[in-house]
């Protein structure tokens, strides 16, 4: 991928810049074979990593009602502050396309609640390719609390 702050690198970088990223993958890597993509036939696994430290995974779970479904990286964070965690610092997420599949459109918003700081991971489960951005650079402009209190006024 091309743009500001988006780059492509491969594992080894990835885990220069994030010591945390091979254990993240290694969750995400198995979240994504427990996903549940009865419908799309397309698996995600996702990992977060969050303020302190802990690791969460996190897996899609598709429904026949489409609009039920969630995504894997939703369902990592959802795990987080369900375990009580007020931050995430870092996202991966796997998908078995050759090259890496950023998250989608929601989980961007749902990533912009933790700040436009936190460095999201997407990588391919059967390549050695990893983009790897600031939230903000994949998220720019985004809707958040400020947004809501400014109405307000």
């Amino acid at each position: 991928m091309s743009g500001s702050g988006i780059e492509s690198i491969d594992r080894a970088e990835a885990a220069a810049r994030l010591p945390e990223f091979p254990a993240l993958l290694e969750m995400a890597l198995l979240a994504q074979s427990r996903a549940r993509a009865t419908y799309s036939g397309f698996h995600v696994g996702a990992a977060v990593l969050s303020g302190s430290g802990r690791q969460y995974p996190g897996s899609n779970v598709e429904s026949a009602s489409y609009g039920a479904t969630i995504c894997a990286e939703r369902s990592a964070i959802v795990g987080a502050i369900s375990a009580g965690e007020t931050e995430v610092r870092a996202c991966v997420v796997v998908t078995s396309t050759r090259e890496p599949s950023s998250p989608c459109g929601i989980c961007r918003q749902l990533l912009a609640e933790f700040g436009p700081e936190v460095l999201v991971f997407a990588a391919s489960s059967v390549g050695d390719g990893v983009m790897t951005a600031r939230l903000g650079d994949l998220l720019p402009l985004s809707f958040g609390a400020a947004s809501l209190e400014d109405a307000r006024v």
